[in-house]
């Protein structure tokens, strides 16, 4: 499912015509058992409305979620530059030639950080992750060498920031793969589909085929926000974009 997620403008076109197909399959196949009794019409819209609301109910969750997801993508990007640049600052207290490795070690780190929320591309993220653990291990052997060297307070300081370097990374990465569960998806698609299904049925009856496409439409265009946004790829049009990383590079330099 996330693969598919994360190509919003794919999804979005089989949502729609997945949908469509329902409200043509409540009106072509179901509604030749509606009635046409008028209580009973009146029935199965109170019906429809309810089931509609359920199904705008979770959307609204589920886009509830991909938000928060989405806003904590962003806060790991700010977290990030902020380890980087007081690791940068605390350089000074290494040796002369440590400190120097470390600035050099620490600009390349941060290239790499920008091409990971930059690219758009699997096989990219994954050459970026042996880079980026390449210079963890490196980064970490400048500090680790000095604390053995010179064990007191002002390494500790040097080792400290090198450590939350390391730890934001792996929080954005954590955040990068917390998306939302495959079973929520399939559970609103299967909800998605009855009510256009349902919605066929009554409205084969009462409003005609108008709503066939206007629903689905809606629907989908609502699938396509939630995915887009819960995708940390940037496969639509919503991506997180590291402002704070590329200020910071342009500050070092």
């Amino acid at each position: 499912m996330n693969r598919l997620t994360n190509s919003p403008f794919l999804f979005f076109g089989i949502s729609l015509v997945v949908l469509w197909l329902s409200a043509w399959f409540g009106a072509g196949v179901l509604g030749r058992y509606a009635t046409r009794r008028r209580d009973a019409r009146e029935d199965w819209g109170t019906v429809l409305a309810a089931c509609l609301t359920l199904l705008g109910l979770i959307i609204g969750f589920s886009f509830s979620m991909a938000v928060s997801r989405y806003d904590l993508r962003g806060s790991s990007e700010a977290a990030e530059a902020i380890a980087i640049g007081t690791e940068y600052a605390r350089a000074d207290f290494l040796q002369p030639p440590d400190a120097a490795r470390a600035r050099l070690l620490l600009r390349s780190y941060l290239d790499t950080r920008i091409r990971f929320f930059n690219t758009r591309d699997a096989s990219d993220l994954r050459v970026l992750s042996t880079e980026t653990n390449g210079l963890k291990r490196q980064l970490w052997s400048v500090v680790q060498a000095t604390a053995a060297a010179q064990p007191n307070p002002v390494t500790a300081l040097a080792v400290s920031g090198m450590n939350d370097v390391l730890n934001s990374q792996g929080s954005t990465q954590a955040a990068w793969w917390d998306r939302i569960p495959t079973e929520g998806w399939a559970l609103v698609g299967l909800i998605a589909i009855l009510c256009n299904m349902l919605l066929g049925f009554v409205a084969v009856r009462n409003a005609g085929g108008g709503l066939f496409l206007i629903v689905p439409l809606a629907v989908s265009i609502a699938f396509f926000l939630i995915a887009d946004i819960d995708s940390p790829s940037g496969g639509g049009v919503i991506y997180i974009v590291p402002h704070n990383l590329v200020s910071l590079s342009e500050t070092l330099r």
